[in-house]
């Protein structure tokens, strides 16, 4: 519907329709994606030893002088916080490489939309067609930022979960439940921040530039980005994980300290 520059594009007659064999192909493709993502975990997992699981007993700590001088003067909320990085570090890759890959994808939107509100497009495309094809980008730009949210929803979820223990036990020793909310809260803004700061460089650039090599256009055309926008992006892309962060870590924070002890 998109490469072709006839009246199928305008949603006329000439509109592909849905078919079994589309069906089967999009659904063939999400299985192979979820068997691939899932397998190395599941087969480390079922490759443990009983034995060792059983008897999960945590590391010691490594004390470092430096290290516990300068945590001592953070905010309890962010002392917390680290602390919940530190305890899964390959959860805050996931989620750092989560929203770049939703930034990446926003940002290179973002020059593709602005191309076809300044640019003509050759091969005879009118201005209906253009409007079309602006909402596909719009429809995209959804699917990024649902995939987003659940993905940051989902590792929130599985962090406080973890952290039963640990948040049960710092709230014996002081911490209030603001601060144990705000703690689990701020263990995934973090990333996001981080995340956000690599989708526009150089994971924005780098996709635009893959995309454009694949398609054979003209990048000198586009216009990138002003500042403002790649601020707002950024900005935007951690108040919005902060918002929906918010509601897991709040309820972790009002658990009973007896129950998750």
């Amino acid at each position: 519907m998109l490469t072709g520059s006839s009246a199928g594009l305008v949603g006329s007659a000439g509109t592909p329709s849905l078919t079994l064999s589309t069906i089967g192909v999009v659904t063939a493709v999400a299985l192979g994606v979820a068997v691939v993502s899932t397998a190395v975990p599941a087969v480390r997992a079922s490759r443990s030893s009983t034995v060792d699981a059983l008897a999960d007993a945590p590391r010691p700590p490594r004390r470092i002088g430096w290290l516990i001088a300068i945590s001592a003067r953070l905010p309890v909320p962010l002392l917390l916080a680290l602390r919940v990085a530190a305890r899964r570090p390959r959860r805050v890759v996931l989620g750092v490489v989560s929203i770049a890959v939703t930034v990446s994808g926003i940002y290179v939107l973002l020059i593709l939309n602005a191309f076809l509100a300044t640019q003509p497009l050759e091969g005879g495309y009118d201005d209906a067609q253009v409007t079309v094809l602006r909402h596909v980008l719009l429809t995209w730009s959804v699917i990024l930022l649902c995939l987003a949210a659940v993905n940051a929803i989902v590792i929130t979820w599985a962090t406080v979960l973890d952290n039963r223990h640990s948040s049960a036990l710092a709230r014996t020793l002081g911490a209030t439940p603001r601060e144990v909310t705000a703690a689990l809260a701020a263990a995934q803004v973090l990333p996001a921040l981080a995340g956000a700061a690599l989708g526009v460089f150089p994971g924005g650039l780098a996709l635009f530039a893959a995309v454009n090599a694949a398609t054979g256009g003209d990048s000198h055309r586009a216009t990138l980005p002003s500042l403002w926008q790649v601020l707002a992006l950024v900005l935007a892309t951690v108040l919005v994980v902060a918002a929906l962060t918010a509601v897991p870590a709040r309820l972790a924070g009002r658990r009973p300290v007896t129950e998750a002890l």
